[in-house]
């Protein structure tokens, strides 16, 4: 069996059209992160200045700390945010190149399985078993991609219910603390 270079042109055009793919992806989530840190240095600067106007303006001691009592809770609202838009552009980009992957997998699953067939149907007799321990070996690649894949997703979700989870306890300690 031997591949004919339209065959084999077609193969490296596709390898470099997922490569631009995945860069691309990755570029643009980059680009989403460097915004979000730019609107975030933006809006610290901003507070800062609010918040040292305030306490400026405070009248005594009992004002003052009243004051940045005051402030905590926005400033650690506001880091979780920024710590939520963080984790929501990684764990898109992390899914976007996920589904890439799986199907680059899929359709070297389907050229591998066609080309096997292929090289099933002219090849000499007795050669079952090893055309067997071939398709052996790929039922087995395909059932441990799957079970990375199964894993993967069990890690995110888990890694989603504890995020969620410390947001919750750290907003509710901000105001709990705040509000003493």
């Amino acid at each position: 069996m031997s591949i004919n270079p339209e065959q084999f042109a077609a193969a490296n055009k596709a390898a470099v059209d997922s490569l631009l793919a995945v860069a691309n992806t990755a570029l643009a989530s980059a680009e989403r992160i460097a915004s979000l840190n730019l609107e975030t240095a933006r809006s610290v600067l901003e507070d800062s200045a609010a918040n040292a106007k305030a306490l400026i303006g405070a009248k005594d001691v009992k004002d003052a700390v009243s004051i940045q009592a005051s402030l905590a809770q926005p400033g650690v609202e506001k880091a979780v945010a920024y710590g939520k838009s963080v984790y929501e552009i990684s764990t898109q980009l992390q899914e976007q190149v996920s589904k890439m992957v799986e199907a680059q997998f899929g359709e070297f699953q389907k050229n591998v399985t066609g080309m096997l067939e292929k090289a099933a149907k002219s090849a000499p007799a007795g050669s079952d078993v090893a055309v067997a321990a071939v398709q052996s070996a790929i039922a087995a690649a395909n059932s441990a991609f799957d079970n990375m894949r199964k894993a993967a997703q069990q890690v995110t979700d888990l890694t989603q219910n504890n995020i969620a989870a410390a947001t919750s306890a750290t907003v509710k300690a901000a105001k709990k603390a705040s509000g003493k």
